[in-house]
């Protein structure tokens, strides 16, 4: 029967993990998946494929994918902040680059803003996951504010580099995108000492003061491989270049792009759910291109174009580390009701790490859902 998976039940999705099955943090039955409904108008975009295309088509599940310790650590902290002192609470910046994410938390009381210069003087305002420079902290202590301070622990291990490399007197080449916030947050720990590379390109040509006294950082979500090509450019160069003790490049960023690499060379296409200003969301589709699979970063299922999987027997799903897991159940089950109903989890490595909450709000009650 059209529609119907192979127990004959229609648009659930017939999975290969345990009944029920964990997925992310949560333990989840299949009732939770295939419940879209499917009578939509063919041709529509979200639409039902036809019948003879919905035989043997799957889902390859990476994993890990999804929330990491520190956007973990930041959305709880706007939450107990938010249970703490009530409505409203102040973000600067967006806490995470989810805009699912940041439109929860506005319905729960959060007020998002550009700059601590918006915050009302003494008011509670926390600070993004990306981090910020200095002088940020300088100004929120003269307008007397209550400063909740959500900076990842990964990116504050950055900063603290880039001060001892600017007080050993070096040039500090800060690899990353100009413009993204921790870029901001860690060229503001030394201005004066700190030269963005952003490409392999830009490695070749950077001219440095004194090629002798060197070092390199690097944003903590950037595509691995890309990385490594730059930083091998620059040695080539500055062969007395140093970096620091352990890679800055996240744990989260590094498993979430292997993670996909795996299902890349298997899938026909890859959907990354994530935004489009989250970089390591834009990583995770650069990398399965990279590997000539057609991906496409998605903020949800309402973005996906149906013509994407026209010719796919096997679609690969991940998600960035900003972005929520009840965004994958969601594009579960839009799939499922779209004849890819069979789930397979492929799972390269099992994460456990978790952050301590922000001074401020660790004794604070977790905010409802």
């Amino acid at each position: 029967m059209c529609g119907e998976d192979r127990t004959g039940r229609p648009g659930s999705a017939r999975s290969r993990y345990p009944e029920p099955f964990q997925r992310g943090n949560r333990e989840v039955t299949k009732g939770h998946i295939g419940m879209e409904n499917p009578w939509r108008r063919s041709g529509e975009r979200g639409a039902r494929l036809p019948c003879r295309e919905m035989a043997t088509r799957k889902v390859l599940l990476a994993a890990p994918r999804g929330y990491c310790a520190g956007v973990d650590r930041a959305v709880d902290a706007v939450e107990r902040a938010l249970a703490q002192h009530g409505s409203p609470v102040y973000v600067r910046k967006q806490i995470v680059h989810n805009l699912h994410v940041v439109r929860d938390l506005e319905r729960k009381g959060a007020i998002f803003v550009e700059e601590e210069s918006e915050v009302p003087e003494g008011a509670v305002v926390v600070l993004s996951a990306h981090g910020v420079a200095p002088e940020v902290h300088s100004n929120a202590s003269a307008r007397n504010l209550e400063v909740i301070d959500a900076t990842c622990p990964l990116v504050t291990k950055v900063h603290l580099e880039a001060r001892r490399f600017a007080d050993d007197s070096q040039t500090i080449v800060l690899i990353g995108h100009a413009g993204h916030e921790e870029v901001v947050g860690t060229t503001g720990q030394a201005p004066e000492r700190t030269i963005l590379v952003q490409t392999p390109e830009e490695a070749r040509t950077v001219q440095l003061p004194d090629p002798d006294r060197v070092s390199y950082l690097t944003q903590t979500t950037l595509s691995v491989d890309e990385t490594n090509e730059i930083i091998r450019v620059l040695r080539e160069r500055f062969p007395a270049m140093s970096g620091p003790p352990r890679e800055d490049i996240c744990y989260a960023t590094q498993n979430r792009q292997d993670a996909v690499k795996e299902i890349a060379r298997r899938a026909d296409v890859v959907l990354v759910i994530g935004s489009h200003n989250s970089s390591n969301s834009n990583r995770l589709a650069e990398v399965a291109r990279e590997l000539g699979t057609p991906a496409y970063l998605v903020d949800d299922e309402t973005e996906v174009d149906l013509a994407w999987l026209g010719d796919a027997d096997v679609v690969g799903l991940t998600s960035g580390a900003s972005a929520p897991e009840w965004l994958v159940d969601r594009m579960l089950a839009w799939l499922a009701g779209r004849g890819f109903a069979d789930v397979e989890q492929v799972t390269l490595i099992e994460e456990s790490l978790r952050f301590s909450l922000p001074a401020g709000v660790r004794s604070a009650p977790v905010s409802p859902a």
